[in-house]
Protein backbone atom coordinates (compact mmCIF):
# COMPACT_ATOMS: atom_id res chain seq x y z
CA UNK A 1 0.00 0.00 0.00
CA UNK A 2 3.05 2.39 -0.16
CA UNK A 3 4.35 4.57 -3.43
CA UNK A 4 7.97 3.24 -3.39
CA UNK A 5 10.77 3.84 -5.85
CA UNK A 6 13.81 2.64 -6.82
CA UNK A 7 16.73 5.05 -7.70
CA UNK A 8 19.73 3.04 -8.91
CA UNK A 9 20.03 -0.22 -11.54
CA UNK A 10 24.03 -1.10 -10.83
CA UNK A 11 24.39 -4.40 -8.68
CA UNK A 12 22.00 -3.41 -5.40
CA UNK A 13 19.60 -1.20 -7.20
CA UNK A 14 19.03 -4.75 -9.20
CA UNK A 15 19.11 -6.77 -6.89
CA UNK A 16 16.25 -4.43 -5.10
CA UNK A 17 14.19 -4.68 -7.52
CA UNK A 18 14.06 -7.94 -8.02
CA UNK A 19 13.53 -9.01 -3.92
CA UNK A 20 10.85 -7.09 -4.29
CA UNK A 21 9.01 -8.78 -7.49
CA UNK A 22 9.55 -11.87 -5.25
CA UNK A 23 8.29 -10.39 -2.22
CA UNK A 24 5.36 -7.89 -3.61
CA UNK A 25 4.59 -8.57 -7.19
CA UNK A 26 1.71 -6.52 -7.03
CA UNK A 27 3.55 -3.65 -5.68
CA UNK A 28 3.60 -0.47 -8.44
CA UNK A 29 7.19 0.39 -8.70
CA UNK A 30 9.13 3.12 -10.44
CA UNK A 31 12.70 2.74 -11.01
CA UNK A 32 15.18 5.48 -11.34
CA UNK A 33 18.09 4.83 -13.71
CA UNK A 34 20.59 6.48 -16.66
CA UNK A 35 19.51 6.67 -19.81
CA UNK A 36 21.81 3.86 -20.83
CA UNK A 37 20.28 1.47 -18.39
CA UNK A 38 17.13 1.69 -19.84
CA UNK A 39 16.82 -0.90 -22.78
CA UNK A 40 18.67 -3.42 -20.06
CA UNK A 41 16.25 -2.44 -17.35
CA UNK A 42 13.12 -3.32 -20.07
CA UNK A 43 14.69 -6.31 -21.40
CA UNK A 44 15.36 -8.35 -17.83
CA UNK A 45 12.18 -7.33 -17.00
CA UNK A 46 11.10 -9.78 -19.38
CA UNK A 47 12.32 -12.54 -16.97
CA UNK A 48 9.87 -14.31 -15.77
CA UNK A 49 10.37 -13.83 -11.47
CA UNK A 50 10.26 -16.78 -9.32
CA UNK A 51 7.43 -17.51 -7.86
CA UNK A 52 5.58 -16.36 -11.32
CA UNK A 53 2.72 -13.79 -10.36
CA UNK A 54 -0.28 -13.84 -12.18
CA UNK A 55 0.24 -10.28 -13.59
CA UNK A 56 3.37 -8.23 -11.79
CA UNK A 57 2.33 -4.87 -11.20
CA UNK A 58 3.66 -1.66 -13.78
CA UNK A 59 7.51 -0.73 -13.54
CA UNK A 60 7.51 3.03 -14.53
CA UNK A 61 11.10 3.57 -15.51
CA UNK A 62 12.22 7.20 -15.27
CA UNK A 63 15.77 7.90 -16.83
CA UNK A 64 16.24 11.47 -15.20
CA UNK A 65 18.00 11.81 -12.24
CA UNK A 66 14.94 12.70 -9.59
CA UNK A 67 14.62 16.16 -8.34
CA UNK A 68 13.44 16.98 -4.31
CA UNK A 69 9.88 17.38 -5.63
CA UNK A 70 9.49 13.89 -7.43
CA UNK A 71 11.14 12.18 -4.67
CA UNK A 72 8.80 13.49 -2.23
CA UNK A 73 6.13 12.01 -4.18
CA UNK A 74 6.76 8.26 -2.38
CA UNK A 75 6.41 7.21 1.05
CA UNK A 76 9.51 4.89 0.50
CA UNK A 77 13.05 5.15 -1.80
CA UNK A 78 15.58 2.39 -1.89
CA UNK A 79 18.98 3.66 -2.89
CA UNK A 80 21.72 2.10 -4.12
CA UNK A 81 24.71 2.93 -1.38
CA UNK A 82 26.95 5.13 -3.77
CA UNK A 83 23.92 7.67 -4.21
CA UNK A 84 25.13 10.08 -1.21
CA UNK A 85 22.79 10.20 1.45
CA UNK A 86 23.68 13.71 1.87
CA UNK A 87 22.45 14.99 -1.21
CA UNK A 88 20.29 18.14 -1.02
CA UNK A 89 17.01 16.95 -2.88
CA UNK A 90 17.33 13.72 -0.46
CA UNK A 91 17.41 15.93 2.85
CA UNK A 92 14.76 17.72 1.14
CA UNK A 93 12.22 14.62 0.78
CA UNK A 94 13.10 13.53 4.02
CA UNK A 95 11.51 16.42 5.56
CA UNK A 96 8.60 16.40 3.42
CA UNK A 97 8.39 12.54 4.94
CA UNK A 98 9.97 10.30 2.13
CA UNK A 99 11.16 7.35 4.19
CA UNK A 100 14.73 6.16 2.21
CA UNK A 101 16.18 2.48 2.74
CA UNK A 102 18.34 0.64 0.79
CA UNK A 103 19.09 -3.11 -0.21
CA UNK A 104 21.32 -3.61 2.97
CA UNK A 105 17.88 -2.62 5.34
CA UNK A 106 15.88 -4.35 3.83
CA UNK A 107 17.89 -7.48 4.06
CA UNK A 108 18.70 -6.52 7.73
CA UNK A 109 15.15 -6.21 8.60
CA UNK A 110 14.20 -9.54 7.30
CA UNK A 111 17.30 -11.66 8.75
CA UNK A 112 16.80 -10.52 12.59
CA UNK A 113 18.07 -13.79 13.74
CA UNK A 114 21.22 -14.14 11.42
CA UNK A 115 24.71 -15.01 12.92
CA UNK A 116 26.53 -11.89 10.78
CA UNK A 117 30.03 -10.96 11.22
CA UNK A 118 30.00 -7.47 9.22
CA UNK A 119 33.74 -6.06 8.30
CA UNK A 120 34.07 -2.35 7.47
CA UNK A 121 37.52 0.15 6.90
CA UNK A 122 39.19 2.09 4.47
CA UNK A 123 41.48 -0.98 3.52
CA UNK A 124 41.19 -4.53 3.24
CA UNK A 125 37.67 -5.02 4.06
CA UNK A 126 37.20 -7.43 1.11
CA UNK A 127 40.70 -9.52 1.97
CA UNK A 128 39.24 -10.09 5.55
CA UNK A 129 35.78 -10.57 4.64
CA UNK A 130 36.69 -13.28 2.32
CA UNK A 131 39.55 -14.61 4.97
CA UNK A 132 36.94 -14.94 7.96
CA UNK A 133 34.35 -16.97 4.95
CA UNK A 134 37.65 -19.10 4.09
CA UNK A 135 38.59 -20.08 7.30
CA UNK A 136 35.33 -20.75 9.08
CA UNK A 137 34.59 -22.97 5.82
CA UNK A 138 37.67 -24.53 6.88
CA UNK A 139 36.01 -25.06 10.37
CA UNK A 140 33.16 -27.02 8.49
CA UNK A 141 30.89 -23.92 9.14
CA UNK A 142 28.47 -23.51 6.46
CA UNK A 143 29.07 -19.38 5.46
CA UNK A 144 27.32 -16.78 3.43
CA UNK A 145 30.11 -14.37 1.35
CA UNK A 146 28.03 -11.19 0.54
CA UNK A 147 27.68 -7.88 1.00
CA UNK A 148 29.57 -5.30 -0.47
CA UNK A 149 32.60 -7.77 -1.88
CA UNK A 150 30.50 -8.44 -5.13
CA UNK A 151 26.93 -10.32 -4.07
CA UNK A 152 24.06 -7.85 -2.43
CA UNK A 153 22.40 -9.25 0.60
CA UNK A 154 19.29 -9.33 -1.56
CA UNK A 155 20.91 -12.10 -3.55
CA UNK A 156 20.70 -14.31 -1.01
CA UNK A 157 17.01 -13.56 0.30
CA UNK A 158 15.57 -16.80 0.49
CA UNK A 159 18.37 -19.28 0.84
CA UNK A 160 16.90 -23.35 1.05
CA UNK A 161 18.79 -23.14 4.19
CA UNK A 162 20.44 -21.11 6.52
CA UNK A 163 23.96 -20.93 7.08
CA UNK A 164 25.97 -20.94 10.11
CA UNK A 165 27.53 -17.62 9.44
CA UNK A 166 26.99 -14.66 7.40
CA UNK A 167 29.97 -12.57 6.50
CA UNK A 168 29.20 -9.80 5.26
CA UNK A 169 31.47 -6.78 4.04
CA UNK A 170 29.94 -2.97 4.57
CA UNK A 171 31.22 0.20 2.83
CA UNK A 172 31.05 3.11 4.41
CA UNK A 173 27.94 4.04 2.22
CA UNK A 174 26.05 0.96 4.03
CA UNK A 175 27.12 0.49 8.00
CA UNK A 176 24.39 3.23 8.87
CA UNK A 177 22.09 0.66 7.58
CA UNK A 178 23.05 -2.91 8.69
CA UNK A 179 22.25 -4.81 12.35
CA UNK A 180 21.97 -6.01 14.95
CA UNK A 181 25.24 -8.11 14.58
CA UNK A 182 27.59 -10.09 16.09
CA UNK A 183 31.08 -9.34 15.63
CA UNK A 184 31.59 -6.05 13.76
CA UNK A 185 35.56 -5.37 12.59
CA UNK A 186 36.75 -1.99 11.64
CA UNK A 187 40.31 -2.35 10.27
CA UNK A 188 40.99 0.95 9.80
CA UNK A 189 40.26 4.56 8.81
CA UNK A 190 42.08 6.92 5.84
CA UNK A 191 40.34 9.65 4.22
CA UNK A 192 38.25 7.98 1.41
CA UNK A 193 34.88 9.44 -0.22
CA UNK A 194 34.87 12.62 1.21
CA UNK A 195 32.92 13.62 -2.12
CA UNK A 196 30.00 10.84 -0.99
CA UNK A 197 29.92 12.18 2.96
CA UNK A 198 31.03 15.96 2.66
CA UNK A 199 33.70 15.81 5.28
CA UNK A 200 36.18 13.62 7.34
CA UNK A 201 34.28 13.90 10.24
CA UNK A 202 30.95 12.90 8.57
CA UNK A 203 32.82 9.98 7.00
CA UNK A 204 34.37 8.64 10.34
CA UNK A 205 31.19 8.93 11.95
CA UNK A 206 29.34 6.71 9.30
CA UNK A 207 32.19 4.18 10.01
CA UNK A 208 31.83 3.91 13.29
CA UNK A 209 27.85 3.51 13.63
CA UNK A 210 28.84 -0.41 12.67
CA UNK A 211 30.05 -0.08 16.54
CA UNK A 212 26.61 0.77 17.60
CA UNK A 213 24.73 -2.21 16.48
CA UNK A 214 28.13 -4.56 16.65
CA UNK A 215 27.65 -6.88 20.01
CA UNK A 216 31.69 -7.65 19.95
CA UNK A 217 33.56 -5.41 18.09
CA UNK A 218 37.39 -5.48 16.92
CA UNK A 219 39.52 -2.87 16.36
CA UNK A 220 42.95 -1.68 15.13
CA UNK A 221 45.16 -0.92 18.01
CA UNK A 222 47.66 0.68 15.57
CA UNK A 223 45.19 3.55 15.14
CA UNK A 224 44.48 5.66 18.11
CA UNK A 225 41.66 7.57 17.07
CA UNK A 226 39.84 4.25 16.32
CA UNK A 227 40.84 3.39 19.71
CA UNK A 228 39.93 6.48 21.37
CA UNK A 229 36.62 6.67 19.69
CA UNK A 230 35.62 3.18 20.40
CA UNK A 231 36.67 3.47 23.97
CA UNK A 232 32.96 2.91 25.38
CA UNK A 233 32.58 -0.13 23.66
CA UNK A 234 30.83 -2.80 25.94
CA UNK A 235 32.87 -5.40 24.24
CA UNK A 236 35.84 -4.44 22.33
CA UNK A 237 38.70 -6.55 21.23
CA UNK A 238 41.71 -5.25 19.99
CA UNK A 239 44.39 -6.66 16.95
CA UNK A 240 47.34 -5.27 16.30
CA UNK A 241 48.65 -5.16 20.01
CA UNK A 242 51.07 -7.84 21.69
CA UNK A 243 48.22 -8.84 24.04
CA UNK A 244 46.23 -10.48 21.35
CA UNK A 245 46.72 -11.17 17.78
CA UNK A 246 49.13 -9.07 16.27
CA UNK A 247 52.14 -9.24 14.15
CA UNK A 248 55.53 -10.25 15.16
CA UNK A 249 58.79 -10.44 13.17
CA UNK A 250 58.33 -13.61 11.67
CA UNK A 251 54.96 -14.76 12.68
CA UNK A 252 51.25 -14.09 13.11
CA UNK A 253 51.11 -14.28 16.87
CA UNK A 254 48.74 -14.42 19.68
CA UNK A 255 50.13 -12.87 22.69
CA UNK A 256 53.11 -14.59 23.25
CA UNK A 257 52.41 -17.61 21.55
CA UNK A 258 53.23 -17.73 17.51
CA UNK A 259 50.84 -19.26 15.65
CA UNK A 260 51.53 -18.87 11.50
CA UNK A 261 54.62 -18.31 9.80
CA UNK A 262 54.31 -15.18 7.88
CA UNK A 263 56.14 -16.94 5.20
CA UNK A 264 52.96 -19.70 4.77
CA UNK A 265 50.49 -16.24 3.80
CA UNK A 266 49.94 -15.66 0.82
CA UNK A 267 49.40 -12.46 0.88
CA UNK A 268 52.00 -9.63 0.45
CA UNK A 269 52.84 -6.83 2.45
CA UNK A 270 52.46 -6.39 6.23
CA UNK A 271 49.52 -4.82 6.08
CA UNK A 272 47.63 -7.73 4.60
CA UNK A 273 49.18 -9.87 8.06
CA UNK A 274 47.36 -7.76 10.04
CA UNK A 275 44.21 -8.52 7.85
CA UNK A 276 45.06 -12.17 9.18
CA UNK A 277 44.91 -10.50 12.27
CA UNK A 278 41.78 -8.93 11.90
CA UNK A 279 40.23 -12.47 10.79
CA UNK A 280 41.48 -14.62 13.20
CA UNK A 281 40.62 -11.55 16.22
CA UNK A 282 36.68 -11.92 14.43
CA UNK A 283 36.57 -15.76 14.40
CA UNK A 284 38.00 -15.78 17.90
CA UNK A 285 35.04 -13.21 18.86
CA UNK A 286 32.32 -15.22 17.59
CA UNK A 287 33.20 -18.22 19.60
CA UNK A 288 35.27 -20.17 16.67
CA UNK A 289 38.36 -22.25 17.18
CA UNK A 290 40.52 -19.42 15.90
CA UNK A 291 43.72 -21.54 16.47
CA UNK A 292 42.62 -24.92 14.23
CA UNK A 293 41.31 -21.93 11.64
CA UNK A 294 44.75 -20.29 11.27
CA UNK A 295 45.70 -24.40 9.61
CA UNK A 296 43.84 -22.91 6.50
CA UNK A 297 45.63 -19.77 5.82
CA UNK A 298 47.90 -21.11 3.76
CA UNK A 299 45.08 -22.34 1.44
CA UNK A 300 43.62 -18.70 0.76
CA UNK A 301 44.06 -17.27 -2.19
CA UNK A 302 44.57 -13.56 -2.60
CA UNK A 303 41.95 -11.74 -3.89
CA UNK A 304 42.00 -9.71 -7.66
CA UNK A 305 43.25 -6.31 -8.31
CA UNK A 306 44.83 -6.63 -4.38
CA UNK A 307 48.28 -6.29 -5.30
CA UNK A 308 47.62 -9.18 -8.03
CA UNK A 309 50.85 -10.17 -10.00
CA UNK A 310 49.73 -10.94 -13.26
CA UNK A 311 53.03 -12.17 -14.35
CA UNK A 312 56.08 -11.50 -17.11
CA UNK A 313 56.04 -9.69 -20.43
CA UNK A 314 59.23 -8.16 -22.20
CA UNK A 315 60.84 -8.89 -18.88
CA UNK A 316 59.02 -6.48 -16.89
CA UNK A 317 56.71 -7.88 -14.13
CA UNK A 318 53.12 -6.60 -14.17
CA UNK A 319 51.08 -5.77 -10.51
CA UNK A 320 47.19 -5.02 -10.40
CA UNK A 321 46.74 -3.15 -7.15
CA UNK A 322 43.38 -1.09 -8.65
CA UNK A 323 41.55 -1.67 -5.52
CA UNK A 324 43.75 1.02 -4.11
CA UNK A 325 41.70 3.95 -3.89
CA UNK A 326 43.69 6.21 -1.72
CA UNK A 327 47.03 7.33 -1.41
CA UNK A 328 47.75 5.89 1.70
CA UNK A 329 47.17 2.10 0.10
CA UNK A 330 49.36 3.34 -3.06
CA UNK A 331 52.44 3.65 0.10
CA UNK A 332 51.37 0.31 1.19
CA UNK A 333 51.64 -1.18 -2.21
CA UNK A 334 55.27 0.29 -2.99
CA UNK A 335 56.06 -0.97 0.55
CA UNK A 336 55.84 -4.28 -0.82
CA UNK A 337 58.34 -4.01 -4.01
CA UNK A 338 60.59 -1.80 -2.25
CA UNK A 339 63.75 -3.71 -3.25
CA UNK A 340 62.17 -3.51 -7.23
CA UNK A 341 63.03 -0.83 -9.81
CA UNK A 342 59.08 -0.25 -9.55
CA UNK A 343 57.06 2.34 -12.15
CA UNK A 344 53.59 3.46 -10.17
CA UNK A 345 50.63 4.28 -12.31
CA UNK A 346 48.67 7.02 -9.50
CA UNK A 347 45.62 8.92 -9.91
CA UNK A 348 41.82 8.69 -11.09
CA UNK A 349 38.81 10.49 -9.55
CA UNK A 350 39.98 13.84 -7.40
CA UNK A 351 37.80 13.15 -4.22
CA UNK A 352 39.39 16.03 -2.39
CA UNK A 353 42.12 13.72 -0.66
CA UNK A 354 44.59 14.83 0.78
CA UNK A 355 47.78 13.95 -1.60
CA UNK A 356 50.85 15.40 0.20
CA UNK A 357 51.37 12.74 2.95
CA UNK A 358 52.21 10.32 -0.02
CA UNK A 359 54.31 13.26 -1.55
CA UNK A 360 56.49 13.74 1.04
CA UNK A 361 56.49 9.49 1.47
CA UNK A 362 58.00 9.22 -2.26
CA UNK A 363 60.06 12.34 -2.39
CA UNK A 364 62.06 10.51 0.40
CA UNK A 365 61.95 7.20 -0.69
CA UNK A 366 61.14 7.72 -4.65
CA UNK A 367 60.07 4.64 -6.71
CA UNK A 368 61.78 4.19 -10.22
CA UNK A 369 59.33 6.19 -11.73
CA UNK A 370 55.87 7.63 -11.44
CA UNK A 371 53.24 8.36 -14.32
CA UNK A 372 50.00 9.86 -13.08
CA UNK A 373 46.49 9.69 -15.12
CA UNK A 374 42.92 10.55 -14.90
CA UNK A 375 41.44 13.57 -13.59
CA UNK A 376 43.23 14.59 -10.71
CA UNK A 377 46.54 13.43 -12.48
CA UNK A 378 47.92 17.08 -12.86
CA UNK A 379 47.53 18.00 -9.25
CA UNK A 380 49.81 15.30 -8.33
CA UNK A 381 52.30 16.14 -10.77
CA UNK A 382 51.84 19.31 -9.62
CA UNK A 383 52.51 18.34 -6.07
CA UNK A 384 55.42 16.06 -6.86
CA UNK A 385 57.59 18.57 -8.55
CA UNK A 386 56.65 21.06 -6.13
CA UNK A 387 58.08 18.72 -3.58
CA UNK A 388 60.99 18.36 -5.38
CA UNK A 389 60.40 14.82 -6.62
CA UNK A 390 64.01 13.23 -7.81
CA UNK A 391 63.06 10.55 -10.03
CA UNK A 392 61.09 10.17 -13.81
CA UNK A 393 57.51 11.83 -13.32
CA UNK A 394 55.82 11.95 -16.64
CA UNK A 395 52.16 12.75 -17.31
CA UNK A 396 48.98 10.89 -18.98
CA UNK A 397 45.06 11.07 -19.88
CA UNK A 398 44.40 7.53 -19.89
CA UNK A 399 45.28 4.22 -18.74
CA UNK A 400 46.72 3.37 -22.14
CA UNK A 401 48.58 6.03 -22.36
CA UNK A 402 50.59 5.76 -18.77
CA UNK A 403 51.02 2.36 -19.74
CA UNK A 404 53.14 3.25 -22.73
CA UNK A 405 54.86 5.69 -20.77
CA UNK A 406 55.54 2.92 -18.23
CA UNK A 407 56.70 0.44 -20.42
CA UNK A 408 59.25 3.28 -21.74
CA UNK A 409 60.77 4.30 -18.37
CA UNK A 410 61.11 0.61 -16.92
CA UNK A 411 64.01 -1.66 -17.08
CA UNK A 412 64.23 -5.31 -17.74
CA UNK A 413 63.53 -6.43 -14.48
CA UNK A 414 61.62 -3.82 -13.18
CA UNK A 415 57.94 -3.72 -12.30
CA UNK A 416 55.01 -1.68 -13.95
CA UNK A 417 52.32 -1.61 -10.59
CA UNK A 418 48.76 -0.13 -10.82
CA UNK A 419 48.40 1.40 -7.77
CA UNK A 420 46.50 4.49 -8.47
CA UNK A 421 45.27 5.73 -4.70
CA UNK A 422 42.02 7.08 -6.24
CA UNK A 423 38.56 5.77 -7.73
CA UNK A 424 37.77 5.07 -11.60
CA UNK A 425 34.89 6.42 -12.20
CA UNK A 426 36.25 9.08 -14.40
CA UNK A 427 37.22 6.40 -16.63
CA UNK A 428 35.78 3.37 -15.79
CA UNK A 429 32.49 1.84 -14.21
CA UNK A 430 34.80 0.74 -11.19
CA UNK A 431 38.34 -0.58 -9.42
CA UNK A 432 37.42 -4.25 -11.45
CA UNK A 433 36.50 -2.96 -14.93
CA UNK A 434 40.16 -1.05 -14.49
CA UNK A 435 42.02 -4.07 -13.54
CA UNK A 436 40.75 -5.84 -16.17
CA UNK A 437 41.99 -3.24 -18.50
CA UNK A 438 45.02 -3.17 -16.82
CA UNK A 439 45.74 -6.90 -17.82
CA UNK A 440 44.47 -7.02 -20.92
CA UNK A 441 46.71 -3.99 -21.90
CA UNK A 442 49.24 -5.66 -20.48
CA UNK A 443 49.03 -8.69 -22.40
CA UNK A 444 47.14 -11.18 -19.85
CA UNK A 445 43.53 -12.48 -19.80
CA UNK A 446 41.29 -10.14 -17.56
CA UNK A 447 38.56 -13.11 -17.51
CA UNK A 448 41.17 -15.33 -15.72
CA UNK A 449 42.62 -13.46 -13.31
CA UNK A 450 39.11 -10.96 -12.78
CA UNK A 451 36.87 -13.47 -10.23
CA UNK A 452 36.23 -13.49 -6.34
CA UNK A 453 35.81 -17.16 -5.40
CA UNK A 454 33.34 -18.58 -2.63
CA UNK A 455 30.34 -15.60 -3.21
CA UNK A 456 27.44 -17.01 -1.94
CA UNK A 457 26.83 -19.43 0.49
CA UNK A 458 28.84 -22.96 0.61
Amino acid sequence: GKRVAIWGYGREGRAALWALRRRVPELPLTLFCSEAEVSSVRGELTIPTPPCAAQPARIEIISEPPNAAMLSAFDTVIKSPGISAYRAEILEARRNGTRFSSGTALWFAENPDARVIAVTGTKGKSTTTALIAHLLRGLGRSVALAGNIGMPLLDLLDPPQQPDWWVIELSSFQTRDAGPIEVGVINNLFDEHLDWHGNRERYTDDKLALADVARTLIVNGEQHELLARTAQHRRRVVFGASAGWHVGDAFVACGKESIVALGDVQLPGKHNAKNVCAALAAIDAAGEDAHAAARHIASFRPLPHRLQTLGERDGITWIDDSIATTPQATLQALATVADRAVTVLVGGVDRGVDWQPFVECVCARPPQAIITLGANGPRIAALLREFGFGAPLQEATTLHAAMECARAVTPIGGVILLSPGAPSFDQFRDYAERGRRFAELAGFDPEAIGQIEGLGIL
